[in-house]
């Protein structure tokens, strides 16, 4: 989720799936502040969502920050007929880490 849907997203307090997971973490006195003002501009969202939609929308923007590292397997031929090459980076790696975990967090 991108920060401007995020903020669409608070406006319509659309609901969001949650994991069974809880996480406890300390916040600068800076960034906790800032938590408790976007909780008051949108009043009926809580400090806890707000956290925990951020840390999303954190999350999608450092995973399309990954860089590509072209691989040797030519996986596909772009509209000039040249090779596309298989992503050998961190982005296929961390995605195959998430699918394992959200499996197992899923119960599944």
């Amino acid at each position: 989720m991108r920060f401007k849907s995020l903020l669409d997203t608070w406006s319509s307090k659309r609901p969001t799936e949650l994991s069974d997971e809880r996480y406890s973490i300390r916040l600068s006195l800076d960034d906790a502040a800032r938590v408790h003002a976007l909780a008051e501009l949108f009043s009926g969202i809580g400090e806890e969502q707000i956290v925990s939609e951020l840390l999303s929308a954190a999350l999608d923007e450092l995973q399309t920050s990954m860089p590509y590292q072209a691989g040797e397997r030519v996986i596909r031929e772009d509209d000039f007929g040249d090779p596309v090459y298989e992503d050998a980076g961190m982005t296929p790696k961390f995605l195959k880490l998430v699918r394992q975990h959200r499996a197992r967090l899923a119960g599944g």
